[in-house]
């Protein structure tokens, strides 16, 4: 899978921050969009609901680094191995850096993923509080995953065949690294990881 140019994702970024003008109306105060980099994720206004049964507004998360990735509950493969790797990325950090970084996890089932699955969820893979998982309509999944440049499709089995990305945002939401690397830890997107922290 190759990133999409800047210029391309920012210009489904203005697309999707157009579309969703009505439902920032809605939501949480946020930093307005126009204080936001053209390229940032925050830029999205998507209805996602935490662990806890709570709304969260991605823009809520700016100020720090933050790791991203999307999984399903029920995977039984390659999700677990995203939840292990970022575990051990943010262990590569020292302690007061690692303190710094938060994990945003997004569901692509959220037939399946209620909240209560998701509260399961994190507690079977040991998510402290720096992590938050998420999950959304089909509609404000696909444009997530479009703009995180994941992609994914259910199966007939009712698994999903998807990427394994996991992506680093800087503190304005912008992607700052990405890897594919499951079971250790990148060094790069450490690298870059701990220059942002």
């Amino acid at each position: 899978m190759t990133d999409l140019p800047m210029t391309r994702r920012g210009a489904v970024l203005a697309l999707m921050a157009a579309a969703h003008a009505a439902v920032a109306a809605q939501a949480a105060p946020a930093p307005p969009v126009s204080t936001l980099p053209g390229d940032s994720v925050y830029r999205l206004r998507p209805r996602i609901v935490d662990q806890d049964g709570h709304a969260v507004d991605l823009a809520s998360m700016r100020g720090a680094p933050l790791i991203v990735s999307m999984f399903y509950s029920s995977c039984d493969m390659v999700c677990p191995l995203i939840f292990e790797t970022i575990k051990q990325t943010r262990m590569a950090l020292p302690p007061d850096r690692r303190e710094r970084v938060h994990v945003l996890m997004i569901s692509f089932d959220p037939e399946r993923d209620t909240v209560a699955q998701l509260k399961e969820t994190a507690a079977a893979h040991g998510c402290d509080s720096h992590w938050t998982l998420v999950r959304a309509s089909d509609a404000d999944v696909r444009q997530i995953a479009a703009v995180l440049g994941v992609q994914y499709r259910r199966l007939p089995s009712g698994a999903f065949n998807h990427s394994s990305a996991i992506l680093l945002l800087d503190r304005d939401g912008r992607i700052a690294a990405r890897t594919g690397k499951l079971g250790e830890v990148d060094p790069q997107f450490v690298d870059v990881l701990a220059r942002l922290a």
